[in-house]
Order: structure tokens, then C-alpha cells, then sequence
């Protein structure tokens, strides 16, 4: 079985996407067999494998630059929402499963764990290493009790059992806060996945920062994982698919390899590889 490890958040927009991207491509270039994860994604941006299945390109993204073949068994669940009908599509397995009104999305959406854990489990029977994405942020709420981190935060990590690299982007400020807000909110079982913290799109000299990552690990208890820079590419947008749409035909590779690049200078590797 393929060892995990898990990237969330603080939010949505603090560059998961891209992180995991950038760890499949270095796991790959050291040599392991890896594929990406994201048991439910909410986006239009959706692309086909070449066996016909329905995934985020996002996810398709992913294993091109861990070099696996795209397969829906890496996007499981895809929501495709629509503002006007507030009616949700539903894509299960690569194929639409479902169009069904919000209420009725809360009833179905409690059997998409078993499906989750069927993919997950036929992925990880053939891979090394599976890198884990989660969505938004693990202390999001649905009404005023139920965390939804049930299927793709929290408690996916708890199925796969995957450490978890908590990601914040200092571009929004009040980095800090969101990372040791984040992590009390959990509670304790959660907050022991909880393995390092990663400090995203940092903007000036990182030297800059060396009191900030003191503090931050001070307050959080936690290791520093790596202070990214900010970086620009020109990939497909889960959000905005339309500023730069996929290109099926286009080879990423060169992007891959320079966002791995930036990346793997900037993270400690070492202490990855320990975590995993």
C-alpha cells in the first residue's frame, strides 16, 4: 500500500493545488511511483481521461506531473454547482451520477465516503506514495455543529491515515492567525495529524522572515515545513478556467519541472520524507 501524505489548508486559494502538483513531480523525480488525490472537488473545470471519465483538471494536472495515467479513481466525487437552479451535479466514479437539488445532496452526500474509500484503496494498491489534497479548510461548518471535513479534510485524512502539511498563504496576511486559528479549531485527534506547516507565495527576501517562522513554530509547536515564494505560471485555473483554459494537446512538463524546481529549494525535504 502507497505511504500518504496530505496537503490542507486555511483556506481556499492558498496554492494546495499547486503544492501537490509540485510534491507529485518531485516524489517522481526521486524516483517513487506517485499519484495525486482529491476525493470530492467542487468545479466546473472537469476534462476527460483517455478511458472517458470525468475529472477535475486540476487532478489531470496533477498526475501528468507525477507521471501517473489520469484515472477517475484520483477525483472520486466532482460537485458541479449551479447558481441559477441551486441544483448540484453530481460526477461518481467519472460518470454523472446525479443532478439533485442542495437539500437532497446533503442525504446522498453521506454514502460518497464508501465509494472514496474504494478509490482510494485501488490507487494505493498501485502506488508508493499518494498526495493528498484537501478543499477549502478543515474547520469549515456546515450549520452550526458538523464540520465538513467528513469526506475531504479531517476525515479523509483519518481513513488514508496521512499526515497532514498544513499550507497558509502569506499574500492574504494575517498568516499567523490562520495557521494557529486553524489548528486549535481542530480537535485533538485532528490536530495530531497535523504534522508541519507550510508558509506559501511569500513575496520579499525569506530571510525576512526567519523571526516570523520562529514565531509561528513557538505558537503552533509545529516544524516550518518551507517558505514558498511566490510564483506565476500559466496553468489551467480550478477557479477561472476560462483565463487559461486546458489545452489537451499541450505539454506541461517545463512548467511542472520549474514549479518543482522553486518548490524543492524552498521546502525541507528531509523532514518530508520524515513525516511520510
Amino acid at each position: 500500500m502507497a505511504k500518504p501524505i496530505m496537503l490542507q489548508g486555511t483556506g481556499s486559494g492558498v496554492g494546495k493545488t499547486i503544492l501537490t502538483m509540485a510534491l507529485c513531480r518531485i516524489f517522481k523525480q526521486d524516483g517513487y511511483k506517485v499519484a495525486p488525490f482529491k476525493s470530492q472537488n467542487i468545479t466546473w473545470n472537469t476534462a476527460l481521461t483517455k478511458h472517458g471519465e470525468e475529472i477535475a483538471v486540476s487532478q489531470l494536472l496533477q498526475s501528468n506531473a507525477a507521471g501517473a495515467e489520469p484515472n477517475a479513481n484520483m477525483n472520486p466525487i466532482i460537485l458541479k454547482f449551479s447558481p441559477e437552479t441551486q441544483d448540484t451535479q453530481v460526477v461518481l466514479n467519472g460518470k454523472h451520477f446525479d443532478t439533485v437539488s442542495a437539500q437532497a445532496l446533503g442525504k446522498i452526500r453521506a454514502n460518497f465516503m464508501s465509494e472514496i474509500g474504494k478509490a482510494y484503496a485501488a490507487l494505493s494498491s498501485c502506488y508508493d506514495i499518494i498526495v493528498l489534497e484537501g478543499a477549502g479548510t478543515p474547520i469549515s461548518m456546515v450549520g452550526t455543529k458538523t464540520k465538513w471535513d467528513d469526506i475531504v479534510n479531517m476525515g479523509m485524512a483519518k481513513h488514508a491515515n496521512a499526515p497532514v502539511l498544513l499550507v497558509s498563504g502569506v499574500d492574504g496576511g494575517g498568516i499567523h492567525a490562520s495557521l494557529y486559528g486553524t489548528i486549535n479549531l481542530l480537535d485533538e485527534s485532528e490536530r495530531n495529524y497535523v504534522k508541519a506547516t507550510i508558509v506559501n507565495r511569500f513575496k520579499s527576501d525569506v530571510s525576512h522572515f526567519s523571526s516570523g517562522v520562529t514565531f509561528l513554530e513557538k505558537i503552533t509547536g509545529l516544524p516550518v515545513a518551507g517558505v514558498i515564494p511566490y510564483m506565476e505560471f500559466n496553468l489551467p485555473d480550478e477557479d477561472a478556467p476560462e483565463h487559461t483554459p486546458y489545452n489537451p494537446t499541450h505539454n506541461y512538463d517545463s512548467q511542472f519541472d520549474i514549479i518543482a524546481s522553486k518548490v524543492r529549494q524552498s521546502l525541507n525535504m528531509d523532514l518530508i520524507y520524515k513525516i511520510l
